[in-house]
């Protein structure tokens, strides 16, 4: 069994980004900016965005957040967006989620210029995806990507069970595999049998929020898993959606909950940001 390093992996994607910024510094006179607005007090998601504002500050980004209440009215918020589109010194705009109640987040994804939609969520860059076109993808399914190149795991050919099927995630997920030439299986909370489709898989990649769905049983000897999801139990431990302890033991590759896939989220946000950044006409 060996461990997927998605944090030693993500410094490497951060000290590539830094490279690229201090180019783009050099050739063009060129600070990649991103923008982020946080609507509430959720301590999840201002702990997110602390930790993208300092990897921002890391690679030498020009970053800004805008903290808004979250009484704060769907018209306040697209005119903010608006403003962002508007702005050149801005190449990312990201909306933390999740959104309140009372707020329309897929309106609110829309209003996102879609060359600025460094979270790759605007439809337009989902159809991109799709039909196998250049745009941005999703930091999370793009970053399991990354792992597999890094680790020089083949997907031509190779079976693989995605649990989950957000528009975040497990869709995007999907997608990528698809366009690898991978023979992909997508489940959801409505399949049947769960395991029978886990077991036929040669790649399991989850991302549900359910603490240790993915039992030892569910696996093949020799399995690849990627586990996405990150939960905060009764202890105050971070644990993931597969049993790590007992699915370790038959894998040939697996990712840790914490260190697997979430450092690589944001790596891939910034890798995004350059990217739309190198593409700024000035």
């Amino acid at each position: 069994m060996q461990l997927i390093d998605g944090k030693s992996l993500a410094n490497r994607v951060q000290g590539d980004v830094a490279k690229g910024v201090e180019k783009l510094k050099q050739e063009k006179n060129i600070v990649p900016g991103l923008a982020v607005i946080l609507i509430g007090d959720d301590p999840a998601s201002h702990a997110y965005v602390k930790m993208k504002a300092k990897a921002c500050e890391k690679v030498g980004f020009y970053s800004i957040t805008h903290n808004m209440p979250d009484t704060i009215s769907q018209s306040e918020i697209i005119a903010t967006i608006e403003m962002m589109n508007q702005n050149p010194r801005i190449d990312g705009i990201l909306v933390q989620l999740p959104l309140p109640k009372h707020v329309d987040t897929d309106m609110i994804l829309e209003v996102i210029a879609p060359h600025k939609d460094v979270d790759g969520f605007h439809p337009f860059n989902v159809g991109r995806l799709v039909t196998g076109l250049d745009g941005f993808v999703a930091c999370t399914p793009l970053g399991v990507m990354k792992m597999f190149e890094a680790y020089d795991i083949d997907l031509e050919g190779k079976d693989v069970c995605v649990v989950g099927a957000s528009n975040i995630v497990g869709k995007p997920m999907s997608s990528l595999l698809l366009n690898a030439n991978a023979t992909v299986t997508t489940t959801h909370i409505y399949t049947k049998d769960l395991k029978s489709h886990t077991l036929a898989a040669d790649i399991v990649i989850v991302g549900v929020g359910v603490p240790s769905l993915i039992k030892e049983d569910m696996v093949r000897d020799g399995a690849i898993v990627i586990d996405i999801g990150i939960n905060r139990i009764e202890d105050g431990s971070l644990v993931g959606d597969v049993d790590f302890h007992s699915v370790s033991k038959k894998c040939s590759f697996i990712t840790p909950v914490p260190g697997g896939v979430g450092p690589m989220t944001i790596a891939m946000l910034l890798s995004n940001t350059l990217k739309s950044a190198r593409k700024r006409e000035i």
